[in-house]
């Protein structure tokens, strides 16, 4: 994975056909999509139960772009080597989640994947001042984990800060939640380059109708772009 500050596009597969998975990351990366999203959720850190690390490995052989692993569970450490061995290229963790999150993103790192944390809406930017030199994505939740589908927050004062923060350090900002034509551009001029989208990509088409992935795929990125 080379590192490039361009506009990425990262479907959430929490919003695909649950039956049919490996055809619809087939079909949203033929479509365009740069990396694929996976939400794991616990229903303990998060509301929610989604995938457990077989899932993810049987993702594993479709997944041609990047597989972007978002662990919203916790503890979070018990669990890193199973993603690493199910093939996850980044595995983010949630600052929220546990006390040790400088050890968990060392461990991330020692497994051999890009370690990504994730920040809560609640949780300010200047929580990971020092986390960021162990750190290759922040990815900043403008939504309450847990759920598909739900109306974005507004976080741009949090993503400008993480974008100065950064300075020129080869780390991604990711925005989770809500992400569609309308408030990708906002994401993207305070300094975001990966967009998490989830319905916004899946609505209205299917594995038989993947056009209309396409269609919204680069609705999505040239609002993005247009605010650059």
């Amino acid at each position: 994975m080379s590192f490039d500050r361009s506009i990425k596009i990262a479907p959430s597969i929490l919003s695909a056909d649950f039956a049919n998975f490996g055809a619809e990351i087939r079909a949203i990366e033929d479509q365009g999509a740069d990396w694929v999203h996976i939400d794991v959720m616990d229903g303990h850190f998060v509301p929610n139960l989604t995938f457990g690390p077989p899932a993810v490995k049987a993702f594993r052989p479709h997944v041609k772009t990047v597989m972007d692993v978002h662990l919203m569970i916790a503890p979070v450490d018990p669990y890193i080597d199973a993603y690493a061995d199910a093939g996850a290229d980044i595995l983010t963790a949630h600052i929220e989640a546990g006390p040790h999150i400088h050890r968990t993103l060392q461990a991330i790192r020692g497994a051999g994947m890009k370690a990504g944390v994730a920040l809560n809406p609640g949780t300010p930017a200047e929580s990971i001042e020092h986390l960021l030199d162990l750190t290759d994505l922040v990815c900043v939740m403008t939504v309450n984990p847990g759920f598909g589908g739900q109306k974005f927050i507004d976080m741009t004062a949090k993503v400008q800060k993480l974008r100065t923060m950064i300075g020129d350090r080869p780390i991604h900002i990711e925005i989770d939640g809500g992400m569609d034509p309308k408030t990708a551009p906002l994401m993207a001029a305070a300094g975001a380059d990966v967009l998490v989208a989830g319905s916004a990509v899946f609505r209205g088409g299917s594995v038989d109708n993947a056009t209309v992935y396409g269609d919204n795929i680069r609705a999505i990125r040239a609002a993005a772009n247009g605010a650059l």
